[in-house]
């Protein structure tokens, strides 16, 4: 199996399915420590990304994840749209070139993406932010990838792995965005960001799962 642009339109319906299922519940966590907008961030971006799948056709994987990318740097809302939006603005580049990847090359288009965000961020893992969730993810891609994995088994895996990112960011103290300024008072409190990464993952395992034209 390879991921070209056609797999990639199932990964984002199903991106965009799922937060917008869940986008009440990003903004209660937003509340505990940030302006509670990050479900409605979310929700905005998703509507913005749903027509631009829907009408994305021919075979320019670059492309797609190019407009994907600068959809996501339009975004109104805090970090949430420059770190998104460089993240596939990263995997565009990666993919540059190629009509599809295999499983090398999917785990590579991830790790672009991440290195990305990198450049925009200082955040590390343990600063309580998306980090915490995309990082051990894009390592279970990279780890399913060298184990002969099938790319939704890599996926599966790498959801299960930024889940479990997000849950520990209830032990940390936030060290980026509004919320670093509040201390202890966030600890308890599960990280919005990470989250989303989360769901994300999740929505595309659950796309790219889906019998096609389903």
């Amino acid at each position: 199996m390879n991921i070209g642009p056609g797999e990639f339109v199932r990964m984002m319906e199903g991106a965009i399915e799922r937060v917008k299922g869940e986008h009440k519940m990003l903004s209660e966590l937003d509340s505990a420590a940030g302006d509670g907008d990050h479900g409605t961030t979310m929700l905005r971006a998703m509507d913005q990304l749903s027509p631009l799948i829907a009408e994305h056709q021919g075979g320019d994987f670059e492309g797609l994840l190019s407009k994907i990318g600068w959809t996501w740097m339009g975004i109104d809302g805090g970090a949430t749209g420059p770190l998104l939006g460089s993240f596939f603005i990263g995997m565009s580049e990666s993919a540059a070139g190629q009509p599809g990847v295999d499983a090398g090359g999917f785990a590579a288009l991830f790790e672009a993406g991440l290195n990305a965000i990198k450049k925009q961020t200082k955040a590390q893992v343990g600063d309580k932010t998306l980090i915490d969730a995309l990082v051990p993810a894009v390592a279970a891609l990279r780890s399913g990838a060298e184990a002969g994995k099938e790319m939704p088994e890599m996926l599966r895996d790498a959801a299960a792995a930024a889940q479990q990112g997000a849950l520990s960011t209830k032990d940390l103290r936030a060290r980026f965005g509004r919320a670093k300024y509040l201390g202890d008072r966030t600890l308890g409190h599960q990280d919005p960001g990470a989250t989303s990464i989360f769901l994300i993952l999740q929505g595309f395992y659950e796309g790219l799962s889906k019998p096609r034209g389903s």
